[in-house]
């Protein structure tokens, strides 16, 4: 059955997140997404001038390939999409896993293998190409949310497609605060962390590379992390979910973490030298996510939230860290989840969720909404 809303959400894809030119090339990568939605996203891109590219894919498949995949395999898997990739001008990717976890089984070797192996593909697509990344509703994604299948698809579609436009502008003045800062402090219950950012740099996300979006980042520099951070949002990596999550840093490194499964989540860290140095530091205020769903394109544009990064440091946003993990860890500050506070070099930005500073009220969910 034909939704006008995929439609908007093609349309949006096409001419806004990705910008499409006449003459450009973009791969529509899809897994366990509905046909419509791919024929949809199609016509924009053609609307727009573009050659679209269609993968479609299945999740069950993907975790077949990884559960015995070996450097062979997973080399030749890159060269094939590393070579496609290099033709592409821009990148669609929309999953829509009925189970998050189906990867929870595939041996963390193969994984971490996986990973390194591929790890090209990436950073050509994230650097070289305009991209956008983004889910589909399933009554998975419904469940985890404790919302009705029905409810949920409401909530993604009014959270996909809201005005961007507007919460660009927005962002305009937290952007500059964040490229001028050097000491961060951040508070709350079980967390008081400083770093510095300066001469990092940072960049809004305005729904030209993820939707949902809503977020500024930075990176502290590499060295620069002491103090205590302690996650109250559950998290999913590699098909694992992980909750209480707390990292103790000496310059810069991860030097103790603990949380349920933490025979996993020390494997994960372990993964190389850089997945204990952090890659990134950011601050989420999308008006519409309110609570975690274990799943990070909505967990970390969360209103009042942060989220901190072990692992892989973005090239626009670089501390030089390197790393084949980039595993977003959030902490919500609202009062309702212990509240907390956001300091740059002595001024308080954000308390219990809200920013404070006139400037920045603009990002305020009644202001955004």
């Amino acid at each position: 059955m034909k939704d006008s809303r995929y439609n908007q959400l093609a349309e949006l894809l096409a001419n806004y997140s990705c910008d499409l030119k006449k003459g450009e090339n973009i791969l529509l990568d899809l897994v366990d997404v509905p046909d419509e939605m791919g024929v949809a996203l199609i016509r924009a891109c053609r609307a727009a001038g573009a050659t679209p590219i269609v993968e479609a894919r299945h999740s069950k498949l993907i975790r077949e390939m990884q559960r015995e995949t070996d450097e062979t395999h997973a080399k030749l898997v890159r060269d094939i999409e590393l070579g496609r990739m290099k033709k592409m001008h821009a990148y669609v990717a929309i999953r829509g896993a009925h189970n998050a976890s189906e990867s929870s089984d595939v041996p963390s070797d193969r994984l971490q293998l996986y990973a390194k192996l591929l790890r090209p593909v990436l950073d050509f697509r994230v650097n070289k190409t305009k991209w956008c990344v983004l889910r589909w509703p399933t009554p998975s994604m419904a469940q985890a949310a404790n919302m009705s299948t029905e409810a949920f698809e409401d909530f993604y579609f009014d959270v996909c497609t809201m005005d961007y436009r507007k919460m660009a502008k927005a962002m305009v003045p937290l952007t500059k605060r964040m490229q001028k800062a050097d000491q961060v402090h951040l508070k709350s219950p079980g967390t008081d962390l400083r770093f510095s950012i300066k001469g990092i740099g940072a960049r809004p996300c305005e729904g030209l590379r993820n939707i949902p979006d809503g977020e500024v980042f930075s990176c502290p520099i590499k060295t620069s992390v002491n103090g205590t951070i302690q996650f109250n949002t559950p998290t999913i990596y590699s098909g694992t979910k992980f909750e209480n999550i707390r990292l103790e840093f000496a310059n810069g490194k991860i030097v103790k973490a603990t949380g349920s499964n933490e025979q996993r989540l020390n494997e994960i860290l372990d993964t190389d030298a850089g997945a204990r140095y952090i890659g990134e530091f950011s601050l989420g205020f999308h008006p519409h996510i309110q609570n975690p769903m274990c799943d990070i394109l909505f967990d970390e544009k969360i209103a009042g939230s942060l989220h901190f990064t072990p692992g892989q440091a973005y090239e626009d946003c670089d501390n030089g860290n390197r790393s084949a993990v980039h595993w977003d860890m959030v902490l919500i500050q609202r009062p309702e989840w212990g509240g907390g506070e956001v300091w740059f070099d002595g001024e308080l930005i954000r308390k219990d969720g809200k920013f404070l500073p006139k400037d920045l009220q603009g990002l305020n969910p009644e202001k955004l909404r």
